[in-house]
């Protein structure tokens, strides 16, 4: 087998790994670049690999840094199947069409408004480029062999990140076996179940979001209290960007239980403008299996939010005012509903934006955390001035101690241990966490490099 990182090699976004065995050719993961422009402008270079010559893609989880590059890759003229988990489908089906109509919607604004640099502005692809790519969905259970061609064949293993969240691992003829922990989540996570151990593998890929740093502590609900109080006490407005998938639903889960608790009040209006959240919300019923939720608390992710469907009912919130909490995509603030909000809400420093993950560099995000006194969107700088929160206990992503503690449970140490899917300094500091408590070999590959796992890495 050879192992060539096209993505999240370098940097914690756009994943995919061509698997090459004999005569067939597999993607593990087709994720977009995010964050930096020189990272989003691979999005458009030409496929590293002629997409034709695949021969499937296996899907760890739906997070568009892992699947969004499907549609581009299915019009460029991949054909093959796409496996995946059964949820990951399923939100495959809400993420994929919202990607290419949101990609279609600033492309249009941005030609209207002439603030694009490019003329005329283009989307990535379209909605309809989206819907084709589902037709090639393969969904299937974990702990069930798919078979490849020529004798690869892969498996899934519940990863706990995400709802379909996977632990994916070929296996090839001769029985050599290569993992990947895909986005790995916490061991005790208050929604999502702990991830599966590992089980034995000659080469094993492990994510590094948080390779250089351990979460707080702190239960999610005791962080995000006072950021809503102090937030009511100016009478502002708490606006969340959060992913629609996974964060979203944790943070009403939070909400509710602190209004349970009489720890806010009852009465607070809450917002979620994410028609895809609320459809994600819906799916917590059907993968049931997957979460730590009951009938209750799954009634309530529907009760404690007003859910905010069409645009004009998005652009009448921009008229409210305080206290109220917006919870609205996109996590980092990249693009979406919350932008608007922003534009409307982050000059008055009575307001709180609250950031509830990971912030990529080059994001809003990253630069709003960063300390920016002014935010440019849709072409304008809009004054910052409002509270600039962020929680650390909601992270869907194991630490680094959190990562040790799930590689101990690994049966051997495998052959070679590649530290991906983290920023340099993260990805680094991983591969030296490894080295020092576990003794394994270790590296951190490097972008578009190929090593040939016949001979060692």
């Amino acid at each position: 087998m050879k192992l060539q990182f096209l993505g999240a090699a370098g940097t914690v976004t756009g994943s995919k790994y061509l698997v090459t065995s004999r005569r067939t050719k597999v993607l593990v993961d087709c994720g977009l670049f995010q964050g930096l422009k020189e990272l989003r402008l691979r999005n458009r270079a030409p496929f590293p690999v002629e997409p034709s010559s695949l021969g499937a893609v296996v899907l760890t989880h739906a997070h568009l840094d892992h699947s969004g590059h499907l549609p581009l890759l299915v019009k460029q003229g991949f054909r093959g199947p796409v496996h995946c988990t059964p949820a990951t489908y399923d939100l495959c089906r809400l993420l994929l069409p919202d990607s290419g109509r949101l990609q279609e919607e600033d492309a249009e604004y941005a030609n209207r408004r002439g603030f694009s640099k490019h003329h005329p502005a283009l989307p990535l692809y379209t909605e309809d480029d989206a819907l084709k790519s589902l037709r090639l969905f393969k969904p299937v259970g974990y702990d069930r062999d798919v078979e490849l061609g020529d004798g690869l064949r892969a498996r899934f293993a519940p990863a706990g990140h995400i709802l379909g969240s996977a632990i994916v691992t070929l296996v090839d003829a001769d029985g050599r076996r290569l993992a990947f922990s895909g986005d790995l989540g916490r061991p005790h996570d208050p929604v999502m179940k702990a991830p599966r151990a590992p089980g034995a593998a000659d080469h094993l890929l492990v994510e590094s979001t948080y390779g250089d740093r351990r979460h707080a502590s702190i239960a999610p609900t005791d962080e995000l209290e006072p950021v809503i109080a102090r937030t009511i006490a100016r009478g502002g407005v708490v606006v969340v960007p959060a992913f629609a998938v996974g964060r979203a639903q944790e943070l009403l889960h939070c909400i509710a239980r602190l209004k349970r608790a009489d720890r806010i009040p009852r009465a607070l209006p809450v917002y979620l403008n994410s028609p895809m959240a609320a459809d994600v919300t819906d799916l917590y019923r059907r993968h049931r299996d997957e979460h730590r939720l009951d009938d209750a608390d799954c009634e309530a992710l529907r009760d404690v939010a007003t859910f905010v469907n069409t645009v004009e009912e998005s652009k009448r919130l921009n008229s409210l005012r305080g206290p109220m909490v917006i919870v609205a995509a996109s996590g980092m603030a990249t693009g979406g509903r919350v932008v608007h909000h922003l534009k409307a809400f982050a000059p008055d420093p009575r307001n709180t934006i609250l950031f509830s993950g990971y912030q990529a560099a080059g994001t809003r995000g990253a630069a709003m955390l960063g300390g920016a006194r002014t935010i440019r969107i849709h072409g304008q700088d809009v004054p910052l001035r409002a509270e600039v929160a962020a929680l650390s206990s909601l992270s869907a992503h194991a630490d680094y101690e959190e990562i040790l503690d799930w590689l101990r449970q690994a049966p051997q140490a495998p052959r070679t241990t590649f530290v991906v899917h983290g920023d340099p300094d993260a990805a680094m500091a991983m591969r030296d966490h490894i080295e020092r408590a576990l003794h394994w070999p270790v590296r951190v590959p490097k972008h578009l490099e190929i090593v040939d796992l016949d001979e060692g890495a």
